[in-house]
């Protein structure tokens, strides 16, 4: 996990100085983690979870030295709480003074770089178990130093907010273009491997397509009260769609013919690379169909056949009635914490409303903290059978129920104890300001793992 032996010129994890008058978002994360490492019961519970990091069947003595598990968790934890991309990382694991102590090297190792593959090899090694493990030590370790009772019960507060995927604003339009970009570039990367031509010039095709996007964008619909000229516009607007869609489909039907050929010369390395292709050509032939469907036929999507980005597929429109923010291109993210602002567990709510996972997110929290009794939620997590499963699991449900109140649950809402639990229930969106404020405002990894 580290290295026993310390190097000439190294400072010891438990004596490097950090910086406390200082705003950043480093010195806090280094510090909860110089803490983790000084207290010795609570290292050996994070070193035993470090060790299961490591893949099976490798032999620590053969090969080349790549990165202690130590150096992978405190890169992996620095690079969630700040934010960063992989990028951020390798600059600053090779020039940031006190990180570069934390992860044991000293003034001789001045020389020593991280190669930014070997930081990407490694760091991707610490995943979500691994992390809500980690959590886990992380919470028990804050109600230590609280001097909390092991008796004393948990009070949670649970509510959900929405991680933004890292895409455009979605259109039809532009999910087109999306798809053909995509389409045309693959195209000509295989076909240039292959040597086949007919696609060397990609650049100016894709300047085509963008060409016939900018004139649909820059066309607005008529506000005047004429209805000729209404009309006049619709149809001016038609027509650009319509050349949009013949240039993106006698691509797509260059594609397709261009496919048969690339099979033709060599079959071994085609399923890679052409299912990507072809993932990308059914995506323009959906987008065509909706363009088609909405402009020309005047028909309304429904909304479950739309799809927000083409490379983050689990991107969801969310509504939510903020002030100001008429929707966010994400996912929900649902946290229970504890009256001590610790967060006991989280959860990615895919293709899920608030009122699907309060059942969930207390029998988990509770698999990890047996403590917990009571939990408070807003009215979006209300319904019959949610409300019934919460009573059957905590003493205490401070669950606001929607739509008209009868004369005993009225007397039950209006109670004093109701009312004060009620207001400190607000306390859980300091914890998502705070949460978002080191990253968890949009998410920059890919896939639904990020």
């Amino acid at each position: 996990v580290i290295e026993l032996q310390a190097k000439l010129g190294t400072t010891p994890i438990s004596a490097i100085k950090l910086d406390l008058n200082s705003r950043d978002e480093i010195p806090k994360v280094l510090m909860g983690l110089q803490h983790i490492y000084s207290n010795g019961k609570t290292r050996e519970k994070l070193f035993r979870i470090l060790k299961t990091i490591l893949p099976k069947g490798i032999n620590n003595r053969v090969g080349r030295r790549g990165m202690d598990i130590w150096q992978i968790c405190v890169l992996g934890v620095i690079r969630l709480s700040c934010n960063w991309d992989y990028d951020k990382l390798h600059e600053m694991v090779n020039n940031h003074k006190t990180l570069r102590q934390m992860l044991g090297h000293g003034i001789l190792d001045n020389d020593y770089i991280y190669a930014l593959q070997t930081l990407k090899d490694n760091v991707r090694l610490l995943t979500q178990e691994h992390v809500d493990q980690i959590n886990q030590i992380v919470v028990e370790a804050g109600h230590e130093l609280l001097g909390r009772k092991a008796s004393e019960e948990l009070q949670g507060k649970c509510d959900s907010f929405v991680v933004e995927t890292n895409v455009h604003y979605s259109t039809d339009a532009n999910l087109l273009y999306d798809a053909i970009r995509k389409i045309i570039n693959l195209t000509s990367q295989e076909c240039k491997a292959a040597g086949i031509k007919g696609w060397g010039k990609s650049k100016a095709n894709i300047k085509k397509v963008k060409k016939c996007l900018y004139r649909i964008q820059n066309l607005k619909r008529s506000t005047s009260q004429d209805e000729k000229k209404k009309e006049q516009r619709k149809e001016v607007i038609r027509e650009a769609y319509n050349g949009y869609i013949q240039t993106a489909e006698t691509f797509l039907t260059k594609a397709a013919e261009t496919i048969i050929d690339l099979m033709k010369v060599n079959t071994e390395v085609l399923p890679v690379n052409l299912l990507e292709i072809e993932r990308y050509m059914n995506h323009a032939r959906r987008q065509i169909d909706q363009i088609e469907r909405r402009v020309c036929n005047g028909e309304k999507i429904p909304h479950g056949e739309k799809v927000f980005s083409l490379f983050e597929e689990h991107t969801e429109w969310i509504c939510k009635g903020k002030a100001g923010i008429h929707q966010e291109l994400g996912l929900r993210v649902c946290i229970l914490r504890d009256q001590h602002g610790f967060v006991l567990y989280h959860h990615v709510m895919e293709k899920q409303t608030d009122d699907k996972v309060g059942k969930l997110m207390v029998d988990e929290a509770r698999a990890r903290f047996c403590n917990l009794s009571s939990c408070s939620f807003d009215k979006g997590f209300y319904s019959p059978q949610n409300f019934k499963d919460l009573l059957e699991r905590l003493t205490k449900v401070i669950l606001p129920k929607k739509g008209k109140l009868s004369s005993k649950e009225k007397e039950i809402e209006q109670s004093e104890e109701f009312l004060r639990t009620r207001r400190k229930h607000s306390s859980v969106e300091s914890t998502i300001n705070a949460l978002e404020h080191s990253g968890l405002d949009r998410c920059h990894d890919h896939g639904i793992i990020g």
